[in-house]
């Protein structure tokens, strides 16, 4: 652990703060300034419903990215010629029972859960309701993220529609 992380004191309302800019540059399409929240070897799971903790190694996820795959997502989606988002859609996540699980050295599991409304020219209103567990790395007096895991909390994903942005 470095200097910067042993003088770091990890509070509730930290890690709120935390979470809620990252909700915010999601929200506004801002993901080249969200990419700069994660470690280099971050990971981004949306596993199946069936079975949250299963390794995406051997078993059918929504999203498994790992830290080139989350880049390449990020150019796609932001590329005007990526249909399924452009224009943008219009995005409002509210985030909240923040929990802290365990903390080990610089590593830091949080619980949290997230609505999040999605608006699309033509389509339903979409709402994805769920629980997200991050790994944060403590580094440099703040968080990084070094995984993402949201718990999608449907019976029946195809309902939801396109997960073409990032949940």
């Amino acid at each position: 652990m470095s200097g910067a992380s042993k003088t770091f004191t990890v509070t509730r309302a930290a890690v709120e703060d935390f979470l809620f800019q990252e909700a915010y540059l999601l929200d506004n399409w801002k993901l080249k300034e969200w990419e700069e929240l994660l470690t280099e070897d971050a990971a981004y799971y949306i596993p199946p419903n069936d079975n949250l903790e299963a390794s995406h190694l051997g078993t059918l996820f929504t999203i498994a990215d790992n830290r080139e795959r989350i880049r390449q997502r990020v150019i796609r989606v932001l590329d005007p010629n990526c249909h399924a988002e452009h224009p943008h859609s219009h995005l409002s996540r509210i985030i909240g029972n923040v929990r802290l699980m365990e903390q080990h050295g610089d590593l830091l599991t949080v619980w949290s859960n997230f609505i999040c409304h999605r608006y699309r020219r033509n389509e339903r209103i979409g709402e994805y309701v769920g629980s997200i567990r991050h790994i944060l790395r403590i580094e440099s007096g703040s968080f990084k993220i070094k995984e993402r895991r949201v718990h999608l909390k449907s019976h029946e994903l195809g309902s939801l529609g396109s997960v073409s942005f990032i949940l």
